[in-house]
């Protein structure tokens, strides 16, 4: 008669463990993703295979400010919702050009190491990241503009990607602060850029709580907190942003070329107008070292005459000129 041998038990557990295993290591995905909504520092390495990958997950709250623009049918509107929504725009859009473009991309004035604090914290209210961040990729722009370095040209990557998919992009996440050593030297700065996603989370906040408080004590303004945090928040921002990115998808396909340029940036007056300046680009990559873009006296640019203002109450100074060479320098 034959012994029954022994049957050999799986190790208990090893399935499990491999199962555990790749959950927790899920999970640890997931759990730094959700830190890189908050804290830039915790993104991952370069990995040349991926960085130009869309990177959903952290794309999220992205796509999450464009729908919530929806709710506006549920919430309704009021003067005063819109009144902040329009000054939020105005506001928000100065401190981009005239401080996140013009002073901390191109130096092209000099100020207070408070007021360029202040402006740099109104500017990451803009859900474009941290004035580092803004800095080194812009300056990264005019180094390599319209060519295969250029992370948003029309010309070779197409609308959608020069308007907004860059910006979404495992690499576009990261702020090369090699590219902004004269920025990085201010602690403030670097803390600001590292937590910019909680500047307009507090504006957020803060909206939806004066709409409720103006509910209750004001109520003929017929407003609420719905609304504040609709119109005054998502909606204003989501304007703010793609009235910027155009400079970025349209004005390097649409507009007059004054000067001769490696690039292919153009002058259009109807994007500086919602771009407070920003549309005369052409002119811009020119001659980028001034503090005003609408080289003709005829070519509005409300950021310049907002930063003459401050000039003139000392908040500001030293506003760099277009030089009277450049007059010469026409295509014409």
């Amino acid at each position: 008669m034959s012994i029954p041998q022994p049957v050999e038990a799986p190790l208990p557990g090893r399935g499990d463990l491999s199962e555990g295993a790749e959950t927790r290591a899920r999970k640890a995905t997931l759990l730094k993703a959700l830190r890189q909504w908050v804290d830039t520092e915790a993104s991952a390495g370069t990995n040349p295979d991926r960085d130009e990958k869309i990177d959903w997950l952290r794309a999220l709250p992205f796509a999450v400010m464009h729908i919530a623009c929806i709710a506006v049918i549920w919430v309704g509107m009021s003067p005063i919702a819109l009144m902040v929504a329009g000054a939020l725009y105005a506001i928000r859009m100065f401190a981009l050009t005239g401080f996140y473009h013009r002073y901390f991309s191109h130096r092209t004035f000099r100020t207070s190491r408070t007021v360029q604090f202040v402006f740099a914290l109104i500017g990451a209210a803009c859900v474009q990241r941290g004035p580092l961040w803004w800095a080194a990729h812009h300056r990264n722009h005019h180094r390599h503009a319209d060519t295969q370095l250029d992370p948003h040209s029309p010309g070779i990557r197409g609308f959608l990607w020069s308007h907004m998919g860059w910006f979404l992009t495992i690499k576009a996440f990261r702020t090369d602060t090699t590219r902004v050593p004269d920025l990085a030297k201010y602690p403030e700065l670097r803390w600001l850029d590292r937590y910019d996603t909680l500047v307009p989370i507090a504006l957020a906040s803060f909206l939806f709580g004066l709409g409720v408080l103006l509910h209750h004590t004001a109520p003929h303004l017929g407003t609420n907190g719905g609304q504040m945090l609709v119109w005054g928040f998502f909606v204003s921002t989501v304007m703010l942003f793609h009235a910027t990115v155009t400079i970025n998808s349209l004005a390097h396909r649409f507009g007059s070329r004054r000067f001769d340029t490696q690039d292919d940036s153009r002058n259009n007056p109807w994007l500086a107008l919602i771009t407070f300046g920003e549309g005369w680009h052409n002119n811009h990559h020119f001659y980028p070292g001034s503090a005003r873009q609408g080289f003709r006296w005829w070519e509005i640019d409300l950021t310049y005459y907002g930063l003459r203002s401050m000039a003139m109450v000392g908040l500001v100074h030293d506003l760099r000129p277009v030089p009277a060479w450049v007059a010469t320098r026409t295509r014409k």
